[in-house]
């Protein structure tokens, strides 16, 4: 008996199968990339979203925003805890933005200039208390040790030197 001759299309099914499968395959690209874009979107809205908390919250304390580190150690416990605290979430709106924002070179710009003032503190803290900077991302642990050492702030004195 012979066997009766199949063409292509018969042994992997219709061309509008095949043109479904396409499509298909296509769609769910798709959908792929915009969820890769919404999240992206979103991490884009919550670095701002921090950021602008932190100005608030700079612009509600000026004096911890250009600080006198000097002046604020010798200040009573509550203040120091407040600065501490100050110090922490710009440190994570900084960390935030500069992730979210990694090509644009402005949101680093600005995150370079609001550190300068607390460098002392942070040179303070980081040989008081290593642990202090491990809370933060490897990246954020290494932009602030680069400006601790750009600046010539470094223990004992941790003063701000002239750059």
């Amino acid at each position: 008996m012979s066997q009766p001759s199949v063409f292509w299309w018969q042994k992997f099914g219709t061309l509008a199968q095949m043109a479904q499968a396409a499509v298909a395959l296509l769609g769910f690209v798709a959908i792929l990339f915009q969820i890769n874009e919404i999240r992206t979107n979103n991490r884009a809205a919550s670095a701002r979203q921090a950021y602008l908390g932190y100005t608030d919250l700079a612009f509600k304390n000026p004096k911890f925003s250009q600080a006198d580190y000097e002046a604020i150690k010798t200040g009573n416990r509550e203040e120091r805890v407040r600065y501490e605290s100050f110090v922490s979430y710009f440190l994570y709106a900084c960390e935030e933005t500069i992730a979210a924002f990694a090509d644009k070179r402005e949101w680093q710009a600005s995150c370079d200039y609001e550190l300068k003032p607390h460098l002392p503190f942070l040179c303070e803290k980081n040989a008081a208390q290593p642990a202090y900077l491990a809370t933060y991302g490897v990246e954020t642990q290494q932009w602030i040790k680069a400006s601790l050492k750009t600046a010539s702030v470094t223990p004992p004195d941790c003063k701000l030197g002239k750059t």
